[in-house]
């Protein structure tokens, strides 16, 4: 296989739902009580309520916008996430609470990010997606692997700390690959799994394994699924997915000239096949075919190969 290349992004803009941000994550407040204590009291912090994975949002007639408090008309419970601050020295924090707050004025509603991710703006986008992962987290690591003992919070809601041997631990990342996969007549590999809803395809993808490098795991993960052999593969771009806590690594390969047949493990894939761009335009314009969903980057691997922007799709 040949060594890993970068897509230009000159070539192929960057338009991922959940890869944007607009906040400074500003790591070097995390251990400052002192400081943390007077940005919460601050009458420009802005805190957002998250339970289960979801948050209130509105919409307005400039888009859907996260509903953001005041830190003194916020929940007195709950953990408290400390998310960064912005250009203008407002600090943001996320209230990670067993249901959202019973009352708020308005039409807001609860959504999560598949619903809305790509919906937000960037400041929005990179708040919820970095209190989506955070709350995950701790609801469940709240033991020490090492000894068993409850852990507590710390570091302002970036760290677990055993409350006997002092262990600490830092939220958990899993790193996978997606990759669109074409062949000489570059048509594009896509699969379906079984208990996805009728039509619809995606890119195939995998997790990591241990003592594998991203390059291993991108062949690997064909191989096994659809029995295509990867003679080269070019990395695109990553996207956070906190579904639970992954990250996904984007490429764009190339099958080897005998290694195309296709043979499906009947496990990770119910279905795999080659789609030229005419067949995938004809199949969604008929509605037989689903493309990937808005927020991922699979599909965004996909519009890369088709050369433009694909038809709104339904989300997960």
């Amino acid at each position: 296989m040949e060594e890993l290349n970068t897509v230009p992004e000159t070539e192929h803009p960057l338009h991922l739902a959940l890869a944007r941000a607009g906040v400074d994550r500003a790591a070097q407040h995390r251990f400052d009580e002192p400081w943390l204590a007077a940005a919460w009291s601050h009458p420009s912090t802005k805190v957002l309520p998250i339970a289960g994975g979801e948050a209130f949002v509105v919409d307005t007639g400039q888009g859907t916008e996260l509903v953001l408090l005041p830190s003194f008309e916020a929940p007195q419970t709950g953990d408290r996430y400390f998310l960064g601050t912005d250009e203008d020295g407002v600090s943001y924090f996320a209230l990670a609470g067993e249901s959202l707050p019973g009352r708020l004025d308005g039409d807001a509603r609860p959504a999560g990010l598949r619903e809305v991710g790509a919906l937000l703006s960037d400041r929005d986008a990179g708040l919820l997606v970095h209190a989506v992962a955070l709350e995950h987290w701790h609801r469940l690591h709240s033991f020490c692997s090492r000894c068993g003992h409850p852990t507590e919070k710390a570091g302002a809601g970036h760290v677990r700390r055993c409350t006997s041997c002092a262990a600490e631990h830092y939220p958990r990342t899993d790193p996978a690959v997606i990759m669109l996969i074409t062949d000489e007549q570059d048509r594009c590999l896509l699969g379906r799994q079984a208990l996805w809803p009728e039509g619809r395809w995606s890119t195939l993808a995998g997790f990591v394994e241990p003592g594998e490098s991203i390059e291993q795991a991108v062949v690997r993960e064909v191989g096994e699924e659809a029995g295509v052999r990867v003679a080269d593969v070019s990395y695109v771009a990553s996207q956070p997915w906190p579904f639970p806590s992954s990250l996904m690594l984007g490429f764009l390969g190339r099958a080897h000239p005998e290694g195309t047949t296709i043979t499906v493990d009947g496990e990770e894939l119910a279905e795999a096949r080659w789609f030229s761009r005419e067949e995938l335009r004809a199949g969604m314009a008929a509605g037989e075919i689903l493309p990937p969903s808005g927020i991922s980057i699979a599909r965004h691997l996909v519009e890369v190969w088709y050369g433009e922007p694909l038809p709104s799709a339904a989300r997960w």
